[in-house]
């Protein structure tokens, strides 16, 4: 790709939500704004790099969707009385809105109707301009099928009445929830991928991260907000030395910390410095806290295991989370030994037993207790039940090792 190129691609993902926004203001109607404006994204991804930015690029965009959605209202019989409402409006004299409504976009992307595969899915597309090929492509699944599950998605906005505008305050703190763990999702599944044979998605982990940063830029008093952007900088800091050069784990605890970003590690640290004491405190704000503890050690062993044991704690006060009681089983064993560990991962045996990563754990602790055959064991049942090829090959090489 060249260099305009990637201009171009940038800015179109950050003007894609302002310019839905402006559509829906003009003619409230999710489906064929949306529609509209990946037709013009399309465009202008085709002209730009060739013919250079118009003055106004917002403004360009806006202009040649609302031609596109006047086409498609006026083309379809049974939107009849939105064509009529089109037509009895003045001709439009060029002036654009200078409304950015990228955060109304995203509340109605993370609508509480909808699944979370549905909201992710649509959320990419409509606020983070991505294309459904490309959204496909990330989530292992066929375009058509994406397709359609985004066309359900839009259709479940549209039959809900969802007014176009900002939740009131009595609905906003469950709707910001929604966008929040969304935004989450995406980042969990670029940062480490549930299946395929690559470990990371790093263009989802790097979307979520600028969406976030647009959530925090238009709610910056927003605590958690400011702690999920500050959690998803902490952990993608240690990205480049996740893998190796064969793409193979490397985990947290054998990293070349040299290679991780100083600079995304300071930013999430003065993030989370400054969110802690505004409060409410929330679990997006202690995660990125335990991740600041693990980013600032030197090295593996200089990380202060009491603190982030204590910070677990306090997490599992906020959220009922069977991961989060996993993690916390890691730092006690970290602080009181691989028994007290082992213990604790007892009452997760239900709720867990179909995952990876239970056993993945329970492999490591059996390991520090010296019960090799033990590990063993459970080192192999975690590589069967994984679906990411990375993750399958560590456990793999974990259990190899202790039959050498």
């Amino acid at each position: 790709m060249t260099p305009a190129a990637t201009r171009t691609e940038d800015l179109l993902r950050e003007l894609a939500p302002q310019v839905l926004g402006a559509l829906m203001r003009r003619y409230d109607d999710f489906t064929a704004a949306e529609d509209a404006v990946q037709e013009a994204l399309i465009a202008a991804a085709e002209q730009w790099p060739d013919r250079g930015l118009p003055d106004y690029p917002r403004g360009w965009l806006i202009q040649v969707a609302s031609r596109r959605m006047t086409d498609q209202l006026r083309n379809e019989r049974a939107r009849r009385r939105r064509e009529d409402l089109v037509a009895s409006q003045p001709e439009s004299d060029g002036a654009v809105p200078d409304t950015d409504d990228t955060l109304v976009v995203l509340f109605m992307c993370c609508h509480p109707a909808l699944k979370p595969a549905a909201a992710i899915a649509l959320t990419l597309r409509a606020v983070g301009g991505l294309s459904t090929a490309e959204i496909a492509s990330a989530f292992l699944i066929p375009e058509a099928t994406m397709a359609q599950r985004i066309s359900r998605a839009k259709q479940k906005i549209k039959s809900s009445g969802l007014p176009f505008r900002l939740p009131t305050d009595v609905e906003r703190p469950e709707r910001l929830r929604l966008v929040l763990h969304v935004l989450y999702l995406i980042f969990n599944e670029g940062y480490t991928a549930t299946a395929g044979p690559a470990l990371q998605r790093v263009e989802l982990s790097s979307e979520a991260i600028r969406l976030a940063r647009a959530a925090h830029r238009l709610l910056p008093h927003e605590s958690e907000v400011a702690g999920l952007l500050a959690l998803m900088l902490l952990i993608d800091a240690r990205r480049p030395a996740r893998t190796r050069e064969d793409g193979t784990l490397v985990p947290l605890a054998e990293q070349d910390r040299s290679r991780w970003d100083a600079e995304m590690i300071t930013e999430g640290v003065e993030l989370i410095s400054q969110a802690l004491p505004k409060g409410p405190t929330g679990p997006y704000q202690v995660q990125a806290a335990i991740n600041a503890v693990h980013d600032e050690a030197t090295d593996a062993a200089d990380t202060d295991w009491p603190q982030i044991l204590a910070l677990y704690g306090v997490l599992e006060r906020l959220t009922d989370n069977p991961m989060v009681h996993l993690n916390h089983a890691i730092a006690a064993a970290m602080v009181h030994g691989p028994a007290r560990g082992l213990a604790l991962l007892e009452p997760l045996a239900d709720k867990l037993s179909g995952h990876h990563r239970l056993h993945a754990v329970r492999a490591h602790l059996l390991e520090m207790a010296g019960d090799e055959d033990a590990a063993f064991e459970e080192y192999r049942v975690a590589a069967n039940k994984t679906t990411s090829v990375p993750e399958r090959l560590y456990l793999m090489q974990r259990a190899a090792a202790l039959r050498q």
